[in-house]
């Protein structure tokens, strides 16, 4: 992939865009991004349920052994960094080795189908220019000069589209802001590397971009130990009881506290069983209940034998 060099070479965000984030978001940005930072800082290295005791690095092993079976090990790909795009970042959960092309696909990923939101990156990569991989620049200043319509109209078939686009086109913005450029390449190649925490800090500093979503990016893209919880992984931790009763529906305290309990060797592998098993397992799928399911058996055994 093509680095510029200067900021001189990169065109600069559209008026449009930067004028009306300045004038309607950004009292509720600059809160909302205070408020992740902070539970970043909180619960670094610390769980936030301290004396819950799940799971265990013996109980996360059980589990991926118990999934292994099921559904086979998991293929994991590292991208090349240097190298050009592999696929469709949208269809492999953010596994390409740009990292900007990298979190537009896991926003895209978010609240729909992966079917969706990877027929919503081709949309916008046939619309801007993704089929040229050594021109990055000039594809990702495209999409924050076209109007909103227009790049809501490339990525309608995912869901979301008008609040996804408009989160694509701040982003985009916001980076060239911050950087200069259309880039976060520094993430990945930053010598001496970028601690997981300091890659954290800068992801969720950018307006629609959590917890779930960086940690995607951090685990795929940059092949780092972290823990992402998606929908799927949330459902299975509290059948699990991963997760304490006090939890609620708060995946973003979830992922802090599994994030710190299970072993970073296993993370990658585990967070795929996971999302692979939440969706194919009848028994457990959030539709249906009836059917069988592997884990619920786990479950059922671990109880008799306390």
């Amino acid at each position: 992939m093509k680095e510029q060099a200067s900021a001189d070479l990169s065109p600069s965000p559209s008026p449009s865009v930067l004028t009306k984030r300045a004038s309607s978001s950004e009292p509720t940005s600059s809160s909302l991004k205070s408020k992740k930072l902070k539970l970043l800082s909180d619960y670094l290295d610390n769980s936030p349920f301290p004396n819950f005791p799940s799971p265990t690095a013996s109980e996360a092993a059980a589990v991926q052994a118990l999934l292994v079976k099921a559904h086979g090990q998991p293929k994991r790909s590292q991208p090349d960094i240097a190298g050009p795009p592999l696929k469709n970042s949208a269809e492999t959960c953010g596994a390409v080795p740009n990292v900007i092309d990298s979190l537009i696909g896991t926003i895209l990923s978010q609240n729909t189908s992966s079917k969706n939101s990877s027929a919503a990156k081709r949309g916008l990569d046939a619309a801007f220019g993704g089929d040229d991989p050594d021109d990055d620049e000039a594809r990702f200043s495209a999409i924050v000069a076209a109007p909103l319509a227009t790049v809501v109209d490339s990525i309608r078939s995912g869901g979301l589209a008008n609040k996804k686009a408009a989160t694509i086109q701040q982003l985009l913005a916001t980076i060239h802001e911050k950087h200069g450029k259309y880039s976060l390449q520094h993430l990945a190649t930053s010598d001496p590397p970028l601690s997981n925490d300091a890659i954290m800090r800068e992801l969720v500093s950018y307006d629609g971009v959590g917890p779930k979503t960086a940690s995607c990016v951090l685990l795929f893209c940059l092949g780092r130990a972290s823990f992402a919880v998606d929908t799927h992984v949330f459902r299975l931790s509290r059948l699990l009881r991963w997760v304490p009763a006090s939890c609620g529906t708060d995946r973003v305290r979830a992922q802090a506290h599994l994030d710190v309990r299970i072993p970073d060797a296993l993370k990658h592998d585990l967070h795929v069983l996971m999302v692979t098993h939440g969706r194919v397992c009848k028994g457990c799928n959030g539709r249906s209940t009836s059917g069988a399911c592997i884990l619920k058996v786990y479950m059922r055994e671990a109880k008799d034998l306390a």
